[in-house]
């Protein structure tokens, strides 16, 4: 394959591993640096020292996001340790399909589910003191706080993702052969 077109397909792989930073079904910024290794590898790694070291800072800073910014999410709604515990545990729940089944989308969906099914559960068993109802309305606001904390973390990851690409482009864009 000509270097210029595998160039433009591991861009586009990069691109497709953006909007994987924003939904949680596609591979993110572990796909960004795999297409960055594959070019590397074909180019010798011409002009890149800086753009893995900035991916790899990327890398680790849209991890912490992304924790930071669910339990930021869940915090400011006065949620408890036990619904932090529950949507983890819903997490793995979801991933590897231990929900009840659903008639579609597998673990793709308990990805999305089961955090906030995990919340709500952990937080009305934590809240047992309450009435019925005002434990409800907690455990509806944590998992509303958790879905938002979630969407930001995801659109900074996203960002993130985004700027190792133009870094990428930006400092290996004079080494592609013309």
């Amino acid at each position: 394959m000509n270097s210029v077109i595998l160039y433009w397909v591991l861009v586009a792989v990069m691109i497709v591993g953006v909007i994987g930073a924003l939904v949680p079904a596609i591979p993110g910024i572990g796909l960004i640096l795999g297409a960055m290794l594959v070019w590397g590898f074909v180019s010798k790694f011409a002009g890149m020292g800086v753009t893995l070291v900035v991916t790899v800072v990327i890398l680790l800073l849209s991890i912490a996001v992304d924790f930071l910014a669910t339990v930021w999410g869940a915090k400011k709604v006065g949620a408890s340790d036990w619904s932090q515990i529950g949507a983890m545990v819903g997490l793995f729940a979801g991933l590897f399909g231990f929900l009840p089944a659903l008639p579609f989308g597998g673990p793709i969906i308990g990805l999305f589910l089961g955090p906030v099914v995990g919340a709500f559960v952990g937080e009305y068993a934590y809240r047992k003191e309450w009435e019925t109802r005002k434990r409800f309305q907690q455990s509806l606001k944590v998992c509303v706080g958790i879905v938002v904390g979630t969407l930001f973390g995801n659109i900074a990851k996203a960002l993130l993702a985004l700027t190792s690409v133009i870094i990428f482009v930006y400092y290996t864009l004079p080494y592609v052969p013309k």
